[in-house]
Formats: structure tokens, sequence, C-alpha cells
């Protein structure tokens, strides 16, 4: 597995989650994805820099390439959108060199 990438698709991740193995979604959101459940291992969130308001969870394959997006007001609701999807998610705030 990749070490969590500090950029997704050009934004900035400050939170990051790996999913357990065979951790499903639980069907409280349709995304229209092929496999969608079969290939998402991570979620992140992150901002595009220059934005205060928008935080993007961030749901992605095994390696780390982004499947799809969410975009949402507040990071606690990026958090809350996970938990909904995935049931318990445990973020990791991302520490990268500098910050």
């Amino acid at each position: 597995m990749r070490a969590t990438p500090p950029l997704l698709d050009g934004a900035r991740v400050t939170l990051f989650a790996n999913l357990a193995p065979g951790q499903s979604p639980t069907g409280a959101t349709r995304h229209s994805v092929s496999n969608f459940a079969e290939v998402v291992a991570h979620l992140a969130i992150a901002r595009y820099e220059g934005t205060d308001a928008e935080f993007y969870l961030f749901y992605c394959a095994d390696d780390w390439q982004v499947v799809t997006d969410t975009c949402h007001p507040t990071q606690a609701e990026a958090v809350a959108q996970a938990v909904r999807e995935f049931g318990d998610v445990t973020f990791t705030r991302l520490v990268t060199e500098g910050g």
C-alpha cells in the first residue's frame, strides 16, 4: 500500500482513513461508479488551495487514485458523510514535512 499522498486531484489532504478489508458501504448513498464497494479502499478529506469554503471527501482506490468525490461546507460534515456511508471510520490527520 502506498503512503497517503499530500495532494489528491490538486487538493491538499488534511485527513485520511484506510477502510478495513471487506468494509462495505452502508448503502446510505448511491454512487454511479462501477464496483464502488470493491474499488474504494481509502477516504481522504482535502481542500483546494485558495478556497475557504469547501471540503472534499475523496473516495480512493488502493493506489490512491480518486474514484469519485463529494463536496461539503465543513470538514465535520465531510467526516459525517464518510461515517454515514461506511459506518465505523477513523480518520487520521496527515502530517507533512513543514506542517
